[in-house]
């Protein structure tokens, strides 16, 4: 008989704890899982290209006024010609947006390379990404 009455107050014991935890807020989950845009300053936003674009070398430069500006060599690795869209986007010293140019379209010939320009609006960009996709 002890022994169950044991049994039963440590059963609800654990029961009584389980259920006294509390269910506030909790951290992000992979949280820095695919954020390239935050890492790296050239991205391809789409499986096409993925596939047929690449960057073979990325200038950037500030000017006498203090904005940024950035030149990216954009590659197609593909036998077809290709079109593109490309804008970037000036980011503050801790990777917020402060400027984001338009997309520009680009055809690529066969294996053909452009060099994408791109200037900041005013004198706050620190960082960039450089996006690119397909044309729509």
């Amino acid at each position: 008989m002890k022994q169950n009455l044991l049994l039963i107050a440590s059963l609800a014991a654990s029961l009584f704890l389980a259920g006294c935890q509390s269910p506030g807020a909790k951290p992000p989950v992979n949280a820095t899982k695919y954020d390239y845009e935050n890492q790296l300053n050239f991205v391809l936003l789409d499986s096409g290209v993925q596939r047929s674009v690449t960057s073979s070398g990325i200038q950037e430069k500030r000017l006498p006024d203090g904005r940024l500006e950035v030149a990216a060599n954009v590659r197609n690795r593909e036998n077809r010609r290709v079109q593109v869209q490309i804008n970037c986007e000036f980011k503050d010293a801790q990777g917020f947006v402060v400027d984001s140019t338009p997309f520009q379209s680009f055809f690529l010939t066969e294996n053909g390379q452009e060099t994408a320009r791109f200037t900041s609006m005013n004198n706050q960009a620190a960082k960039y990404t450089i996006r690119v996709r397909q044309a729509r």
